[in-house]
């Protein structure tokens, strides 16, 4: 009985450590399952939908995880603020050596990752009520933006394209023209991303608005 009453108040340590501490426990719990249900909010129900791409989805929700757990269980270094700027000087320097990633899923993946650091990093000095109404009022003003004030839905699609010779800057006028005849969609603009000399394509990303799709 002892043994359970001091196990529960966290008065049991192992090499130093603490074996259970209720108190730490129940908050990262509590803001855990918080933080999870407002990124799965913003990535699954509002950037999802839009853009119908599960593999940012994914790293949205693993990226967010690791920042909160990452930030909950170090916050005893007392860094704070230096440390989520570390944060995102580190996933700064990890875009640059990627894939260039679209501007609109690069505001997502800082979105998530700030979300995630505020949530984990809020101390006694930020209210409940305060972090609650800084998560929701992000997800209003990205759901706003996404559903309500942008009512176009910008799409896009990777195209292998053979006349190699419209692709000079010249022949813009004339490649967006036989974009639109071939694909039949409205293009709004495109963007020549790999060139292939030896097979004579180019690799072209056109973009459109889902609603001019039938």
């Amino acid at each position: 009985m002892e043994l359970l009453t001091i196990l529960l108040k966290g008065g049991l340590e192992f090499l130093g450590t603490p074996i259970w501490d209720s108190e730490d426990f129940f908050k990262l719990l509590i803001k855990g399952f918080f933080n999870l249900g407002i990124i799965i909010l913003i990535v699954r129900y509002i950037y999802y939908p839009v853009t119908k791409n599960k593999d940012y989805l994914f790293t949205y929700l693993l990226i967010s995880l690791t920042v909160f757990l990452l930030c909950v269980l170090l916050d005893s270094v007392k860094l704070q603020l230096g440390f989520a700027l570390g944060l995102f000087a580190i996933f700064g320097i990890i875009r640059y050596r990627t894939d260039p990633i679209p501007i609109k899923e690069m505001t997502y993946l800082f979105l998530v990752i700030g979300i995630s650091v505020v949530n984990a990093l809020a101390n006694k000095k930020i209210s409940y009520a305060e972090l609650v109404f800084a998560n929701f009022l992000i997800v209003f003003v990205t759901y706003g933006m996404e559903r309500l004030w942008l009512l176009k839905h910008e799409t896009r699609k990777n195209i292998i394209y053979e006349k190699i010779e419209l692709i000079k800057p010249e022949n813009k006028v004339e490649l967006l023209a036989d974009l639109k005849e071939r694909t039949g969609i409205d293009i709004i603009r495109y963007e020549v991303r790999r060139i292939d000399f030896l097979r004579d394509v180019a690799n072209i990303r056109i973009f459109y608005y889902e609603e001019d799709i039938d």
